[in-house]
């Protein structure tokens, strides 16, 4: 029974070693989002969904988020003064031969500039 256990216990540390860097990746992503609008030094500098875009690249890199494509995981327009923001991506990897761990975040946000 015990090596039952242990056997399910390594089951689930293996998983979660997968998975939490991208819950790491995806909650940096949303501290870059919302400081534009909680940090003023940042929030003064973004003008238009361009800078908006360069700023998150440049967190991106910062983060060594480096198996994302910005393009194809967030979308960003500008209403008035805020700033519509969705993220929208999926995360594999691979747990045992052709069985995946998939993990999908899918947030929006409304961010007002400075």
């Amino acid at each position: 029974t015990w090596l039952v256990i242990l056997a399910f216990a390594a089951f689930f540390a293996s998983a979660a070693f997968k998975l939490i860097p991208h819950y790491m990746d995806n909650k940096a992503l949303e501290k870059a989002i919302m400081a534009v609008e909680e940090d003023k030094t940042v929030g003064d500098k973004i003008q238009s969904a361009s800078d908006f875009y360069s700023y998150i690249s440049k967190s991106m890199q910062v983060n060594s988020i480096r198996d994302l494509k910005m393009d194809d995981i967030i979308e960003i327009s500008q209403k008035n003064n805020d700033f519509l923001v969705h993220l929208k991506y999926e995360q594999r990897e691979p747990l045992i031969k052709n069985i995946d761990l998939v993990v999908s975040f899918d947030k929006k946000y409304r961010v007002r500039a400075k």
